[in-house]
């Protein structure tokens, strides 16, 4: 799966969001910079069909396909979209998860997921309580459990706080596992990534994508393609074949 944007901006003058160009693949992780509260919204949206820019076009595999985008593409945790409510505890938001994936989503099946990804102990915790990392990786982890689901656009991670060089060490394993990742965050997440040891090359990934949103030229992004072997659950435990008629962010 190929993903791109070409020009996209959103409001007179391009004020919610500047033409911006995104390209993000199956196989790769890719970090796009974006300054202000509405911005990394606007974005996330646009790239995954779920509105229609003002400019500019979102083609998947090389055509203008919106139900496609959003089959394919699961936007993660966008502020006041698709975000849980911070009262929620962490049980429940994976139960309806679970729901959106055609699977089983009763106690028992929530407490096998939670103890595969290691948060069976903050199972009760409400969501704005959750650690960083933690919340990133259960919120990714079974949003590519959904039927057709090849990608996610995770917005904002920095909002919680936590070091940035954790989520961004997920999507990459999410990367290397054959998804397609986008991040979107900002100039200060960017910079803790590049400082930290090791900076922007987590596991097989390389730095991808670093535009500043702020401008209106973008840079086109410097690729590296991870392996691009099937896309297997982090341990998830097994389950019936998806089947669901559910909406989903």
């Amino acid at each position: 799966m190929r993903v791109r944007a070409s020009s996209v901006s959103k409001g007179p003058g391009g004020r919610a969001l500047p033409p911006t160009d995104v390209h993000l693949a199956s196989g790769t992780a890719v970090f796009v910079e974006a300054e202000t509260a509405q911005r990394p919204t606007v974005l996330g949206l646009i790239v995954t069909g779920r509105m229609r820019p003002d400019t500019g076009e979102v083609t998947i595999d090389g055509a203008p396909d919106p139900r496609a985008l959003r089959r394919r593409l699961a936007l993660v945790d966008a502020p006041d979209v698709s975000e849980p409510h911070g009262d929620v505890r962490l049980a429940e938001v994976v139960a309806e998860e679970l729901m959106f994936a055609g699977r089983p989503r009763g106690p028992l099946a929530v407490r096998r997921v939670l103890e595969a990804l290691g948060v069976a102990q903050h199972a009760r915790t409400p969501m704005a309580d959750l650690a960083p990392g933690a919340r990133v990786r259960v919120l990714c982890e079974l949003a590519l459990e959904r039927p057709e689901t090849d990608g996610l656009v995770l917005v904002s991670p920095d909002r919680h706080g936590g070091d940035p060089s954790e989520w961004w060490a997920i999507a990459c394993e999410l990367a290397e596992r054959g998804a397609a990742i986008l991040v979107i965050a900002g100039l200060a997440s960017r910079a803790a990534i590049t400082a930290a040891p090791g900076g922007w090359g987590t596991g097989e990934v390389a730095p991808l994508r670093a535009g500043q949103l702020e401008h209106p030229e973008i840079a086109e992004p410097q690729e590296h393609q991870a392996a691009r072997e099937p896309r297997e659950p982090r341990a998830l435990p097994e389950h019936p074949a998806h089947a669901t008629g559910e909406e989903r962010p």
